[in-house]
């Protein structure tokens, strides 16, 4: 009734041991890298989400860039009804400039997120998608649709392509699928709209 798992309104309800067993059956899959990915599950994914679909990376131009179904599939998926929360790095913000440097790609990383805000310009008029800007430390990129996620972890000094992904489906009494909603959620609280006019 209140569309948050058990273990979300009640964290202390299963011992810290079957909690953290629980929370393992949550990975569907682990993959070395992102390019590791099949291509075709991001879209699978996406098709299957029709509540929740929300997205935070710096730049994430691969999705729209190599998916031509991506951005209208997000039009329909809000269309029908789902909640849609793209967040983008700031590209003026300080962790850009540090990621950028510490990639060895310098200004690259801000025109990388410009490039990837074009494809989503037909998506900025529908009143349940938002589209914003944040300016933290990304951690990991988050890739959520309903109760699973693609979770992109980061490694220092290492393009996003070539770090590993996990799999996770939501189970009642996990907590690892709730962690990450949570991190997700932390830096939705720290937004700024893309075009504010909208």
């Amino acid at each position: 009734m209140l569309d948050e798992s058990e273990s979300y309104l009640w964290p202390d309800a299963l011992p810290a041991q079957r909690a953290a067993q629980v929370s393992q059956s949550e990975v569907v899959h682990i993959y070395p890298r992102r390019g590791a990915v099949p291509t075709d599950l991001w879209q699978q994914l996406l098709e299957k989400a029709t509540r929740q679909i929300g997205v935070l990376v710096y730049g994430g131009l691969f999705l729209p860039e190599f998916n031509h179904r991506w951005v209208p599939t997000l039009r329909e998926k809000a269309l029908a009804g789902a909640q849609v929360e793209l967040l983008f790095g700031d590209p003026e913000g300080k962790h850009i400039a540090e990621r950028g440097n510490d990639e060895g790609i310098g200004a690259a990383m801000s025109s990388k997120i410009l490039n990837a805000l074009a494809f989503y310009k037909e998506l900025r008029d529908l009143d349940t998608v938002g589209i914003y800007y944040h300016d933290t430390i990304l951690y990991n990129s988050i890739y959520r649709f309903d109760d699973e996620m693609l979770v992109n972890t980061h490694l220092y000094g290492t393009p996003a392509a070539y770090a590993p992904v996990l799999h996770l489906r939501r189970i009642g009494g996990a907590e690892l699928f709730d962690n990450y909603v949570a991190s997700f959620k932390q830096v939705l609280g720290k937004k700024r709209a893309v075009w504010p006019e909208h």
